[in-house]
């Protein structure tokens, strides 16, 4: 297993905390923050989101998908307990979104940029919120003040989750933990100058402190190319038999496009080889990479037909 990922990247840290609860070994390739991502590209076709996994030719996008994989490779310890998986997801999947913009608007106000950029080489900054603003395009999110107290909100409401349990849900860490744990350890580890907003909620920073004991697991290094070469000899893993669920009229074996649904919307096209109930996969071919099969989750991406 390869990550692709950069140190700051909080969706980046929920994917490197995944890989630690799994106890898995893995390679870690550190990527660009802004673009330009030649390598990351190179792989996906357009999409260029943090973090991707990568296993030979087969990539895997959006965390969703990669706790997916991993629990697939590896069920115990298991991210999806018995009797809670609904509840689990859903909560993943509010920490992932709005608990997750309500962070960024906080720890990178104007106030929280300057602290996190100060020490860096002059236009980090500007080049990062350039690189940002492009990736929102239309997208509406919270200006700082309103992030602010929606933080604190939620910040409170996670606290009285965990006053009679060790984890949101129970005795041990599931999905909906590392995915809200990562936006709160970019306000905490990330950018400490604004870490004050959590001192409200000190059963939050032990929780907190109970996720990153966890760890990353077992990384090894590799370098951008040699990942790009390692998709490049290798051919995609054979695709599980999993029913063809079509919703657009758009038979397996077209030209389509993936996209997500807000942030980072760069499409990546690609022959559409499997729509399952909860992944496509589209195959495409790159003069660096070989062929590979790109594979997305459902919820949060568009699927589009390609027409001449």
């Amino acid at each position: 297993m390869i990550l692709h990922h950069y140190p700051m990247s909080p969706f980046a840290e929920k994917a490197r905390l995944l890989l630690g609860f799994k106890g898995l070994a893995w390679r870690s390739v550190h990527i660009p923050a802004v673009m330009p991502k030649p390598d990351v590209l190179a792989l996906t076709g357009g999409y260029r989101r943090t973090p991707l996994l990568q296993m030979g030719a087969d990539i895997y996008c959006d965390t969703a998908l990669i706790a997916d994989v991993l629990e697939h490779l590896q069920p115990t310890p298991t991210l999806y307990p018995a009797h809670q998986k609904g509840l689990a997801r859903v909560l993943a999947q509010w920490a992932d979104s709005t608990l997750f913009w309500a962070s960024m608007g906080y720890t990178l106000s104007p106030k929280g940029a300057a602290a996190l950029f100060a020490n860096q080489p002059p236009g980090t900054g500007q080049a990062f919120a350039a690189d940002r603003a492009a990736m929102r395009g239309s997208m509406v999110t919270p200006r700082p003040g309103d992030a602010t107290a929606a933080y604190r909100s939620y910040l409170r409401r996670l606290s009285t989750m965990v006053e009679e349990q060790p984890f949101l849900l129970g005795d041990a860490p599931c999905i909906a933990d590392f995915s809200a744990y990562h936006p709160l350890w970019f306000s905490r580890v990330v950018n400490p100058a604004v870490a004050g907003i959590l001192d409200a909620t000190p059963r939050v920073l032990a929780w907190m402190d109970r996720i990153a004991a966890i760890g990353h697991g077992q990384p090894a290094k590799l370098g951008a190319a040699e990942a790009v070469a390692i998709a490049a000899g290798a051919e995609p893993a054979p695709l599980a038999d999993e029913a063809f669920q079509d919703e657009h009229g758009i038979a397996l074996g077209s030209r389509v496009t993936v996209a997500a649904e807000s942030f980072g919307q760069e499409p990546t096209e690609g022959i559409l080889r499997a729509a399952t109930r909860t992944r496509y996969t589209l195959e495409r071919t790159d003069d660096r990479a070989g062929r590979v099969h790109v594979h997305f989750p459902r919820i949060g991406y568009m699927l589009r037909e390609v027409r001449a």
